[in-house]
């Protein structure tokens, strides 16, 4: 076995002594004469173990390491006692076989139990394996966690396994004593870590269960051919406590960043076809388990088990400074203490999860619409968090990148990817889908109105049009095939694509003039048009269109002549014609030259001028105004549907656009040359707004339509 070598030098015992105990006190162990073989485990960082052979028969031994240890830390009667009990029940566990408590016998106390033959993936990403199979074996690990979460540990006996109440607080006791006596040296990050969790324990009221401690992929042995669980192995670390401590633990590659791979090798998860999401295994494990925690639980949980991991990796570093570590790349672990760390430090700025003034942070507005859920007032403050702390770094690294060099301006920035790696697992993904985050039309509102604050928040979030659009059609309306090839993609972030409506020659935003036909030969469609201003065709990831044409028939009403179709980017006879500029130019060869001048207007600050104040407090005003449009829209989505939103839905997509401009308008005023050169986003932020006057139709046909429904409701009210 690959994992399998002689017993290091630090780990030697008397197998003499071994072998006289086992064939005294162990039923099984064969009588006849044999040599006792004796083989050590590499993998794991704890409790060495040992394979045991002698004449075909086989079982594993763990023992606490040799030398001086932490205070409670190795206990091997404690594993023993719980395997022993979870056994009686048939849970997967190996069948426990003898306990011995003697150090005389080989130097510590010990236990053996049964071997399990079976598979033990050692990489969370599962090479190798088709994308179903990797969804059965996490849903089959959830499961299991799920299954001892339930398990009635008081009929087992267990009452006095672990103290009840307040587990979370007792774990950061324990971990702060821990990492204190096996520190090397100050690590400013572990301290400012151990700070904020001391500040931010969560209280609330939990069912206590078995709590494994270190519930990873491997160490689980997985049948031969089968997906199912047939033993978990390690228990070390078991007690009772808070489950939420084991599913966040569980969770954890999906946080951890690309520096610590070799020293973590297979650990990391990201993107990984099968392989589900955080929000997905949560989904899996509170439906199996049948109740849910608060979020501000979970979140401070996954930073506690930062800490966790830290602190262990210092132990374990700590022991093989002094010769007793259970494996040979011990040594490396004093490496990841402070990356751990630094990783849990900035979850904390994410998570936002002190919750002790959050509603000296909410909006006036947001208390209006007392309805909302939650989980929303957490998503924005994510989000608030998220903006400031990376989306911004983009906003510097990104745009200003892109804006000074023509070179790169069609290119992927590996930022935005980075970034959105984060978005993924901090579970800020695909929100404004309902079917996928659960939220109502109006919290997703408050959300996006947080990604509004960046150009590159609504991508990181993968929130941004046309692909949120398209990704909605899809869902709604595509086939199953359709769903796999594209939806699925393009909700996981690959790829991008492109809705292409409106045409050069007609005013296209009116559906009844479109000039593109899209006729049905066979099983074949054969498309003739030209479209423009196809937002999302230049981008290199974009592989799917979603083409508005004329169907040809003539007989059908005026609006209901119409059809979208798919098409990949790709298809023959696709062209992409030529980039359109919006309100995009240079000025060369005049030019615009930057000139070092303090620029100071009659002798005070800007900000300090009536004028500049008064344009501030209507800026603020139409914001509000703007704003409050919207979550009327939002609200009556959710409340009354589609068509009851309508007017409401038009009004917004007038009056947004037109306070946004105005807004920009003054800011670039304001700021004089400067707000419209490539040194400030705002010729940028107005180009958008004004272009998105017309993008989704223009004024004029959103007036039209208010002008009909308020006539018509007029008329109605007089009859």
């Amino acid at each position: 076995m690959a994992d399998l070598g002689g017993v290091r030098k630090e780990h030697l015992f008397d197998e003499n002594s071994l072998h006289r105990y086992l064939f005294e006190n162990l039923n099984e162990f064969p009588k006849e004469e044999g040599k006792l073989v004796v083989r050590q485990y590499r993998a794991g960082q704890s409790n060495p173990t040992f394979l045991l052979r002698k004449n075909g028969f086989s079982c594993v031994l763990r023992k606490k390491p040799p030398g001086k240890l932490l205070k409670g830390a190795h206990k091997v009667d404690r594993e023993y006692k719980v395997i022993s009990a979870l056994h009686s029940i048939n849970f997967p566990v190996p069948r426990p076989l003898l306990y011995c408590s003697d150090p005389a016998v080989i130097g510590t106390e010990f236990y053996v139990m049964q071997l399990m033959q079976g598979r033990i993936f050692h990489h969370n990403r599962l090479p190798g394996m088709a994308p179903s199979e990797r969804q059965a074996i996490y849903r089959e690990l959830v499961a299991t966690l799920a299954r001892l979460h339930s398990v009635d540990w008081r009929r087992l006996g267990l009452a006095d396994y672990g103290s009840q109440g307040s587990y979370l607080a007792r774990q950061l006791s324990t971990w702060s004593k821990q990492y204190d006596a096996a520190s090397t040296k100050d690590i400013a990050s572990i301290n400012k870590l151990k700070i904020w969790l001391a500040a931010n324990v969560p209280n609330e009221d939990y069912q206590t269960a078995i709590v494994h401690g270190d519930f990873r992929l491997d160490n689980l042995v997985f049948h031969p051919t089968e997906n199912r669980v047939i033993a978990v192995l390690d228990w070390e670390l078991s007690t009772l406590g808070h489950p939420l401590a084991d599913i966040t633990y569980t969770c954890l590659p999906f946080y951890l960043s690309h520096d610590l791979d070799s020293i973590l090798p297979g650990m990391r998860l990201s993107k990984c076809y099968g392989v589900p999401s955080v929000d997905d295994l949560k989904d899996m494990y509170f439906g199996a388990l049948g109740r849910r925690f608060m979020e501000q639980s979970w979140n401070f949980s996954v930073a506690l088990n930062f800490f966790k991991y830290a602190s262990i990796a210092q132990g374990v570093y700590k022991r093989s400074l002094q010769g007793n570590a259970s494996a040979e790349n011990a040594h490396l672990f004093g490496h990841v203490v402070e990356p751990l760390a630094a990783i849990a430090l900035e979850l904390t700025q994410l998570f936002l999860v002190c919750f002790s003034s959050v509603t000296n942070r909410m909006s006036t507005l947001f208390l209006m619409f007392s309805i909302v859920l939650p989980k929303t007032e957490l998503f924005i403050n994510l989000k608030k968090s998220f903006s400031k702390s990376f989306v911004a770094l983009a906003l510097r690294s990104v745009f200003f990148k892109r804006t000074s060099n023509p070179a790169t301006e069609w290119t992927i920035d590996p930022l935005l990817e980075t970034l959105k790696d984060k978005a993924r697992s901090a579970g800020m993904w695909n929100l404004f889908l309902p079917a996928k985050s659960g939220l109502s039309q109006l919290e997703y509102a408050l959300i996006a109105e947080q990604t509004g604050r960046s150009l590159y928040a609504p991508e990181v979030f993968n929130c941004s049009a046309p692909d949120s659009g398209n990704m909605e059609v899809l869902h709604l309306y595509g086939s199953p095939e359709q769903k796999k090839k594209w939806l699925d993609p393009l909700l996981n972030g690959d790829i991008r694509s492109a809705f292409c409506m409106t045409e050069p020659g007609v005013a296209s935003s009116d559906a009844t003039n479109m000039e593109c036909k899209i006729t049905r030969h066979g099983d074949h469609y054969v498309i003739n048009g030209r479209k423009w201003w196809s937002s999302g065709a230049g981008d290199p990831r974009c592989k799917i269109l979603i083409v508005m044409g004329t169907s040809g028939v003539k007989d059908a009403p005026r609006h209901r002549q119409h059809s979208m179709i798919l098409v990949p980017i790709d298809t023959p006879g696709v062209t992409k014609i030529r980039p359109l500029n919006v309100f995009g130019f240079t000025d060369a060869p005049h030019g615009h030259f930057e000139m070092a001048f303090d620029r100071v207007a009659f002798g005070t600050r800007l900000a300090e001028k009536s004028i500049v104040q008064q344009q501030i407090a209507e800026s603020r005003m139409e914001i509000e105004y703007a704003r409050l449009m919207v979550l009327k829209a939002a609200y009556l989505l959710d409340k009354q549907g589609n068509k009851a939103a309508r007017k409401q839905i038009a009004m917004a997509k007038i009056v947004v656009p037109r306070l946004a401009c105005r807004v920009i308008d003054r800011a670039i005023q304001v700021h004089g040359g400067m707000g419209v050169c490539q040194d400030s986003p705002l010729a940028h932020f107005y180009a958008s707004m004004r272009t998105l006057r017309i993008a989704d139709g223009p004024d004029e046909v959103h007036m039209e339509t208010v002008a009909k429904m308020e006539l018509r409701e007029y008329l109605k009210s007089r009859m």
